[in-house]
């Protein structure tokens, strides 16, 4: 059976996502951008190991009736591919009306056929870009990201950006 490593949770966040959201932090990650702002996150070696249902179990626990949704961070959640997607099941099966982000180094053109990629709402794409960071950005690190709307994106075959 998957098991997923991951480097914490954190009850609530209002910098991760739209609204008040629980996050999830992954441990590993193949692209070790510089001036990652999760650097501790990269290696794959580290984290607590949970079944896709245990943090499911864990993640419901921390919300409450104020939460907007989960994100999953990292690391990279997509070097998880597999495991998430069981996760994001099991999310959905308890709360179907969950906004769930997640955050990858990968572009979207690149992991757009990965089931898990089309099972969330929101997703930030790209590599953070040392050059292009900009602290002023809502939701993300560097000029090149881009806060993607999901299904919108899947209906209209094209990349629709979520208007912030």
């Amino acid at each position: 059976m998957v098991t997923l490593k991951v480097a914490d949770i954190l009850a609530e966040s209002v910098v991760d996502g739209l609204g008040i959201r629980t996050v999830v932090f992954f441990q590993g990650c193949p692209r070790h951008c510089q001036g990652c702002h999760n650097a501790t996150l990269i290696p794959f070696e580290g984290g607590t190991e949970y079944y896709p249902e245990e943090l499911a179990e864990q993640i419901i626990a921390k919300m409450t009736p104020i939460h907007r949704g989960i994100t999953f961070s990292g690391g990279d959640p997509l070097a998880q591919a597999d495991g998430l997607l069981d996760l994001v099941y099991l999310l959905r099966k308890a709360k179907p009306d969950l906004n769930i982000w997640l955050y990858t180094g990968y572009l979207f053109e690149e992991v757009k056929d990965l089931p898990v990629v089309k099972a969330v709402n929101v997703m930030v794409d790209g590599p953070f870009i040392l050059a292009q960071r900009d602290i002023n950005l809502p939701f993300k690190g560097s000029g090149n990201q881009r806060v993607i709307d999901i299904p919108a994106t899947m209906q209209n075959n094209k990349v629709v950006e979520l208007k912030l």
